[in-house]
């Protein structure tokens, strides 16, 4: 029961915010929730801290976002003589405050600030982080998760995603904190008249947007650009640096899906905001389909996802996967750098486990060399900062993971959805002016490669008894599946391989990852979410025509799905 010792505490300590003091009273009876607010304390990783907001250790709110920030003040006072950080936020319910209490304990414990003075997409804070020199960077988020989450991610003086290493030592550093009694802090007005907490400038935005449209591969074909577009930020910071950057380039027919444009933490017509949904690209496929536009395009609350939907050949509006944007982009961006001679020396693409193996031949037949990664786009601009250690970030040609995540320049070290929609704008633009619909180019790529069918199921697992059935899941895969166990195949296709990376394979870090391949060239991969509750299972199945990989598909579904009950 130490849960409930931590709430009393919480009663008596947590006195300033009256949000927090109500919550707080209103659960006094209701042991489950006290349960699930305060069992543990939200873990520090590679991706900062995620969680709902809420009173509890287990919850966002001032007092865990200052603790971290303590903590990760801490670690940087300890690493550099005169600490920096670039702080952005999204527009997600107490995203404003939280990158304010976080400024503020900075200032109070004499590092520097520089703070984006409105929301931003948090490619922006990578780009501000390096552009700035500054130590790290902070961006708050919870990037495509419902309303109720919000999040602190963390970047290294790279722009990149702190490593395994460096956010072991800053937990560590949290960790030895009190929550109430170890935290400095000064007012936020106090830190911006003291001068410890300065607003970026609007140049470093422009400059931002001009290494954005840098990354055209155009390189002076022409094509027609008045396509009609329709937009949706889905309620999150996209608004302003896709429309500005789109419309420099060209691309001025733009209809916004009104009930979107502007920023709500609510996000009341798109409760999981995330493109990747179709209950979140309904209403701007439906202005599509009213308008009849030629290009749908949809992105996250902080920008770094990118999805898109065309009209297929009956004329009716579909969209596509992760894994399809990202082979048509991939061999969009190749087939243009090969035709006018600007493929760099060892030209290299980055892709993570999880993500369609298709983009391998394609890269293949480019002459283009493949990088596999672990799910994160951390650990591909991890690889592209390992390039620019030897001096050859030039070589980096295209990264990208199955969930909406695009990056085809090292201007940034995370996925960033404002080049992805501008590259998605130019390659739609390209094959229009040519008389090619993007199916009909995917369709040719089927032809060439073989047909991949990709997919993700994901399952839901709440609270701490969530979380404890999610490691009794994973345990049973690994004890029942596998080569000579319980269960040695799927539909009927034997399992030939496992993969488990707890254990460490080719050189990657250890991770909670679990890939089965199977006859046929098939695969399964299994890994709890590392930002929500839930467990994740990709399927990969290659066959001559898409009902045949339809009909495989949905038999391995079937059999999985016994183990997520």
């Amino acid at each position: 029961m130490l849960y409930m010792d931590e709430y009393k505490r919480w009663c008596d300590k947590a006195t300033i915010y009256d949000d927090i003091v109500a919550e707080l009273k209103k659960n006094v009876d209701d042991n489950a929730k006290i349960e699930d607010a305060f069992y543990r304390n939200l873990v520090f990783g590679t991706g900062g801290i995620r969680g709902k907001i809420g009173a509890g250790t287990n919850r966002m709110n001032v007092y865990t976002v200052a603790k971290a920030t303590q903590g990760l003040s801490n670690y940087l006072n300890k690493k550099f003589s005169l600490p920096s950080v670039s702080i952005g936020y999204d527009s997600r319910i107490k995203s404003d405050l939280f990158s304010q209490i976080t400024a503020a304990v900075f200032a109070a414990n004499g590092v520097r600030v520089n703070l984006w003075p409105s929301l931003n997409p948090v490619s922006t804070v990578s780009f501000a982080t390096r552009y700035l020199h500054t130590s790290a960077g902070v961006m708050i988020t919870a990037s495509h998760n419902p309303s109720e989450y919000n999040g602190y991610k963390v970047y290294n003086a790279d722009g990149c995603q702190i490593t395994t290493e460096a956010a072991t030592e800053i937990f560590a550093e949290i960790e030895k904190l009190d929550i109430f009694d170890d935290v400095k802090l000064v007012s936020f007005e106090d830190g911006i008249d003291k001068g410890m907490i300065t607003y970026i400038k609007d140049n470093v935005l422009t400059a931002f947007i001009e290494d954005v449209k840098g990354q055209s591969v155009l390189f002076g074909d022409f094509v027609n650009k008045n396509l009609a577009i329709v937009y949706s930020p889905l309620n999150g910071t996209g608004y302003i640096p896709v429309t500005r950057t789109l419309k420099e380039m060209g691309y001025t027919n733009i209809t916004l899906v009104e009930e979107q444009r502007l920023p709500d933490g609510n996000f009341p017509t798109c409760p999981y905001p995330n493109p990747e949904s179709k209950e979140a690209m309904a209403l701007g496929m439906e202005y599509a389909k009213n308008i009849n536009a030629d290009l749908f395009l949809a992105t996250d609350p902080d920008c770094d996802r990118v999805g898109i939907a065309v009209k297929d050949k009956e004329g009716n509006y579909q969209q596509l996967s992760g894994n399809e944007i990202g082979v048509l982009l991939l061999d969009y961006i190749c087939s243009q750098r090969i035709k006018h001679d600007k493929m760099p020396a060892d030209p290299v693409m980055i892709k993570t486990i999880v993500s369609s193996d298709m983009c391998e031949l394609i890269a293949t037949n480019y002459g283009v060399r493949t990088i596999e990664v672990l799910t994160g786009f951390k650990f591909i601009g991890e690889q592209i900062g390992l390039l620019e250690e030897l001096g050859k970030e030039n070589s980096f040609v295209f990264g990208f993971e199955e969930s909406y995540g695009y990056l085809s320049g090292e201007y940034v070290r995370d996925k960033d959805a404002v080049g992805g929609a501008y590259l998605m704008c130019e390659m739609f633009s390209y094959y229009l002016t040519q008389g090619i619909n993007l199916f009909e180019k995917l369709e040719k790529l089927f032809d060439e490669y073989g047909y991949y069918f990709n997919t993700l199921h994901s399952y839901e697992f709440e609270g701490a008894a969530g979380f404890s059935k999610m490691q009794d899941i994973m345990k049973n895969l690994r004890e029942e599946v596998g080569i000579g166990l319980k269960r040695d195949r799927f539909a009927g296709k034997k399992i030939h391989t496992v993969l488990d990376y707890n254990k460490g394979i080719d050189g990657l870090p250890k991770s909670n990852v679990l890939k089965y391949l199977i006859d046929g060239n098939c695969s399964v991969v299994v890994r709890p979410s590392g930002t929500e509750p839930k467990l994740k299972a990709y399927i990969c199945v290659i066959a001559k025509a898409k009902d045949e990989a339809v009909e495989i598909e949905k038999k391995i579904t079937g059999e999985l799905g016994e183990y997520f009950k």
